[in-house]
This record gives structure tokens, C-alpha cells and sequence, in this order.
């Protein structure tokens, strides 16, 4: 009976390290100040896995479902710049740098680094971010910038000094675990 029990528990507690977390309702939304008119967006159905146990996290959004305040702006978002019918979505596979115990509840920083693909170019980049873990939930925060050159994302001469080159990306996605 205690081998049994032992073994049980040692089950349980492996299974709870190496458990991921998921969801396909996170938030990534990007802000660019712009002399004429802020630009932004956000997408709500952003899909994001992470394994605490290896530190693995991985990120996929589809470009056509950024909404805009404007109709007009997100139409040229997907057909000029993004070309969301060639390259439909944005991808980030990175890893955690700390070790993360999903069993304790907390907020704990981070830093992330990875391969962000966007537009069919791939970069590398690095962040800090936040991790709550609270009543059995894994909430993944944050923020950083990236440069339009970067995924050749070209800006027409016309509007070029109407635009920023960079662009601020906010991370937010609430995961639960994966059931098997």
C-alpha cells in the first residue's frame, strides 16, 4: 500500500511539473505613434503553449484577425503592409531563461528570448516579461519593440513621415492547463 501511494504521488507531482498550459484567447495588440493618427490593433484569438518543465513557449496569431478602430486602416494593414494573404500568420518559438513553479502562485519576471517570424522574416529577439501564476492559471505579460525594417515591411514614400518605424508589441495571454 505505501509503494502504491509513493508511487502515486510521485506521479502526481512529476505530472504537475511537466505540464503545459494553453490558450487560443490571448491578446497581442501593437501601438504606433504616428504625427497624423495612432495606429493600433488587437487581436484576441492569439494561440500561445508553454512548458514550464523545459522553459518552451510559442506564440501563433493570424494577421487578419487584428481589428482596427478603423475599417479603412485595417484593410491597408492586411493588403499593403502586412500582405495577409501571402503571409497569414505571425509566429514567435522561444524559451523561459527561469525556472518557473506553476505549483506556487506568484508573479515572477522573466526574460524571454526567440525566433519572432512576421511577414516571412524571421528575427531574433529578446524580452522581459511577467508570469501570475494564480488559481490555477498561467498569465503571460509582455512588452517590447520591434522595427518595421526588421520583417521588410515596406511604408509607401507617400505616407513614410506618417508612420513610425517602430512599433510596440503588448503580450498578454491567460493559459490554462492542456488536459490530456
Amino acid at each position: 500500500m505505501k509503494k502504491l501511494f509513493l508511487f502515486i504521488a510521485l506521479f502526481v507531482v512529476t505530472n504537475s511539473f511537466a505540464q503545459k498550459y494553453f490558450t487560443r484567447t490571448g491578446s497581442i495588440s501593437f501601438y504606433s505613434k504616428a504625427p497624423m493618427e495612432n495606429i493600433e490593433a488587437t487581436n484576441k484569438q492569439a494561440s500561445c503553449v508553454v512548458e514550464f518543465s523545459t522553459g518552451d513557449v510559442a506564440f501563433t496569431v493570424l494577421i487578419k484577425g487584428f481589428q482596427f478602430e478603423k475599417a479603412l486602416m485595417q484593410e491597408h494593414f492586411n493588403e499593403n503592409y502586412l500582405e495577409s494573404d501571402k503571409y497569414p500568420k505571425a509566429e514567435f518559438r522561444g524559451k523561459i531563461a527561469e525556472k518557473i513553479d506553476v505549483t506556487k502562485e506568484g508573479t515572477y519576471d522573466v526574460n524571454v528570448s526567440g525566433t519572432m517570424n512576421i511577414h516571412g522574416v524571421s528575427n531574433q529577439v529578446q524580452t522581459k516579461g511577467k508570469i501570475t501564476v494564480k488559481q490555477g492559471s498561467a498569465i503571460l505579460q509582455a512588452e517590447f519593440n520591434i522595427g518595421l525594417k526588421d520583417y521588410k515591411i515596406d511604408i509607401p514614400s507617400v505616407v513614410k513621415d506618417k508612420i513610425s518605424s517602430t512599433v510596440k508589441i503588448v503580450v498578454n495571454a491567460d493559459c490554462k492547463p492542456l488536459k490530456k
